[in-house]
């Protein structure tokens, strides 16, 4: 692991790079792993489905590989996806075809392509610990969401990653760096860890409304697939999910 508490230059450029290089390796992983699999992407389906997609205008932010916009896709949203990675974005158009419109955009830039209030839902899974600043991005998915829509994402636990990275200052936010194996091979993947404050400060400081925080549990079928993962992630939790809504008027704080 290696730290930072100075603000990186040209994060998309990293992620982008990062996750170009191990991009098949970690699309087949994540397809199966339990983490993903069986706990994080369940849960994502869960808010989502109580949410409502039928007929909805989906954003998807860091699409990858397209299994979330493919689900999506099949409760008939109309979706628009982008993803920094293009060799993510070769993988995604692979699985969805003309189905979507799928983009390359760096979520640190300006949602150029969207007009205000094009669209009933934002939806990110696992994406924005890889940002510094997220209030320019919340702000920006405000500007683009109809009055009274959702924002649906999913992020690492703070006391996770609080354990993993920084066990003497719960409050430290600091950029680490994991070390990934895929395929065989070793990656670094460079993300942001926080404190729960400094998720949520942003998130009411846009004017968004948190209506659902959950903490979620692995499916029960994976006690019996891999008894060990069921247990670590059932007693340590390793995702945090919102569901937040934006104001009713576009003048409304």
């Amino acid at each position: 692991m290696t730290g930072s508490e100075t603000e990186p230059v040209g994060e998309g450029a990293v992620t982008a790079r990062q996750y170009d290089a191990m991009a098949r390796g970690y699309a087949a992983f994540n397809e199966v792993n339990s983490a993903n699999a069986h706990y994080e992407r369940p849960a994502m389906m869960a808010v989502l489905s109580g949410a409502g997609l039928e007929d909805k205008r989906v954003l998807e932010i860091g699409c990858g590989a397209g299994v979330l916009t493919e689900w999506m896709i099949e409760q008939r949203a109309e979706v628009t996806a982008f993803d920094v990675s293009a060799e993510m974005l070769k993988l995604a158009r692979e699985r969805v075809g003309e189905r979507a419109r799928i983009l390359a955009h760096d979520l640190h830039k300006p949602l150029y392509f969207a007009s205000g209030a094009s669209f009933d839902l934002v939806v990110a899974s696992l994406v924005f610990h890889y940002l510094r600043d997220w209030r320019a991005v919340l702000d920006e998915l405000r500007r683009v969401l109809v009055p009274g829509g959702r924002v649906v994402f999913s992020t690492h636990h703070p006391s996770w990653d609080w354990l993993n990275h920084t066990p003497d200052d719960y409050f430290a936010v600091m950029q680490v760096t994991e070390s990934w194996e895929r395929a065989g091979k070793e990656y670094d993947v460079t993300f942001w860890r926080r404190p729960l404050r400094d998720l949520t400060a942003p998130i009411a400081a846009a004017g968004f409304v948190i209506e659902q925080l959950t903490e979620p549990e692995p499916l029960p079928e994976l006690a019996e697939r891999d008894p060990e993962s069921y247990e670590e992630l059932r007693t340590r939790p390793f995702f945090l999910l919102f569901l937040l809504r934006a104001p009713e008027r576009s003048g409304q704080a």
